[in-house]
């Protein structure tokens, strides 16, 4: 036979594919799962990676399954990488209308805190002392996407027919930063990022409304890309963080950074625990939902 014939190098590439194979596979199983983690920009880019690359590393170590952290310059960029599917965990509460829970999102835990309310504030040597006064007026808020920082207030200002207008900072400090150099008169946010504006940059504000109460963002995992076992270990993680001196440390550490309280540490949660912010969207106007 020909040594250069056609049949003899599929015999000897057949060949070399059935002596490989069992290398490949195995070099397969062994790589590594990468998955992707999202969460809200509550804060500027910068303070955002500072609190949650600690937290990523140290779940990543602990459940021996790779985060990477995914977010983009401002809160609506961040959930523009959800809503296209790039991410398979986010810390959110931007998926909860019914357009969006179709998207196979489950969540598995939240941040022990208590709840969320949203509030429209001015600086608390402002003029403006009724929510009325702000007929006509520029409100600063973290992004169009802020279920509790915007589509709250903004849909309470619409229900009282008080004109105002929306500038969005891109992230809460930034909305801080307008309204206390005078750029706008007035912000909307949440409870907990105003109390931890004060605390942390010895601000203080006026609160002109406040909404009822609604649970912290969700740890939710998207139900079509992650594998059951690796969402027990990374949910395992999350949950016990606490309760490990290293990852009790690492969370007092970054809860500092940020101006959140010392009890700021993750809890279980499920989709029933987040039903306020589903009776919403039954009411909201449209250009809110």
């Amino acid at each position: 036979m020909n040594p250069r014939s056609p049949g003899i190098g599929k015999f000897v590439f057949a060949l070399l594919m059935v002596t490989l194979a069992p290398a490949l596979a195995q070099a397969a199983e062994s790589k590594p799962t990468v998955y992707r983690f999202s969460p809200v920009n509550q804060w500027d880019i910068n303070r955002t990676a500072t609190y949650w690359n600690p937290i990523i590393q140290y779940v990543s170590e602990k459940s021996g399954i790779q985060l990477q952290l995914k977010i983009g310059r401002t809160s609506a960029d961040t959930t523009s990488y959800v809503l296209a599917q790039e991410v398979e965990f986010v810390f959110s509460n931007h998926l909860f209308s019914p357009e969006r829970e179709a998207l196979g999102w489950k969540v598995f835990g939240r941040r022990n805190a208590p709840p969320l309310k949203a509030q429209i504030a001015v600086p608390a040597d402002s003029a403006i002392t009724a929510i009325e006064q702000l007929q006509g007026q520029q409100i600063a808020f973290a992004g169009p996407e802020a279920f509790i920082g915007y589509k709250l207030p903004y849909a309470h200002l619409l229900a009282r027919k008080i004109e105002a207008t929306a500038v969005f900072g891109g992230n809460q400090n930034a909305a801080f930063t307008q309204m206390f150099s005078g750029k706008v008169q007035a912000v909307g946010s949440n409870s907990m990022l105003i109390d931890g504006y004060a605390v942390k940059e010895n601000k203080k504000f006026r609160v002109l409304w406040t909404s009822d109460e609604y649970h912290d963002l969700a740890l939710m995992a998207s139900s079509k890309k992650v594998a059951e076992k690796d969402l027990k270990a990374i949910s395992a993680a999350f949950l016990g963080m606490h309760q490990d001196p290293k990852g009790k440390q690492i969370l007092l550490s970054a809860s500092a950074e940020v101006g959140l309280k010392q009890e700021a540490y993750f809890i279980p949660a499920s989709d029933g625990d987040y039903a306020s912010y589903r009776k919403f969207y039954l009411t909201a106007p449209a250009s809110l939902r």
